[in-house]
């Protein structure tokens, strides 16, 4: 599948079937993440993966649906604000762009090798920073399940590019 294809495969999925996903799989998602493009190359983030089996109630605190734990592994990209490339011109820190980089990295070659992800940000930041055991300076950015999916895509539903894109001023 070439990368038009894919993208246009991707969807974010709310069903898993419970089967495992092999950990050649596994290293090839997490390896699209540290070849993310980030600030400085700096690389602000860190996943953590987390078996979901004896878990489900806890990452349940973090994002309350069902379907959430249904997949064997949930993944959290967090950011490091410490590590991240800061513009001097405003002080701006890139770290949770850069982690948001790494988890469009990985949800995509999720796809390719068949896995169902469904990026989540409308979880519980003080719960999902216990479950992780996160230090302060760690920022929760984005869960998804990781697996595969048990369900379907519906249509797309997407605005026009001539609404999303400017040309030469707003």
């Amino acid at each position: 599948m070439n990368f038009q294809e894919l993208i246009g495969a991707r969807y974010s999925v709310r069903a898993y079937k419970p089967d495992p996903v092999e950990e050649e799989k596994l290293a090839r998602v997490l390896e699209a993440a540290r070849l993310a493009p980030t600030a400085a190359n700096r690389q602000a983030f860190r996943i953590s993966v987390l078996p979901t089996k004896g878990r489900e109630a806890e990452l349940r605190r973090v994002y309350g649906r069902d379907w959430f734990t249904q997949a064997p592994l949930v993944l959290a990209v967090c950011a490091l604000p410490a590590e991240g490339w800061v513009r001097k011109a405003d002080g701006w820190n890139a770290a949770e762009v850069d982690a948001t980089i790494a988890m469009a990295h990985l949800i995509l070659a999720a796809a390719e090798e068949g896995l169902g992800t469904c990026w989540i940000a409308a979880f519980d930041p003080a719960a999902a920073r216990e479950t992780l055991g996160l230090p302060i300076d760690v920022v929760p950015a984005a869960f998804t399940p990781l697996g595969y999916p048990a369900d379907t895509p519906g249509p797309k539903k997407r605005r026009l590019l001539a609404d999303l894109v400017h040309k030469e001023r707003w």
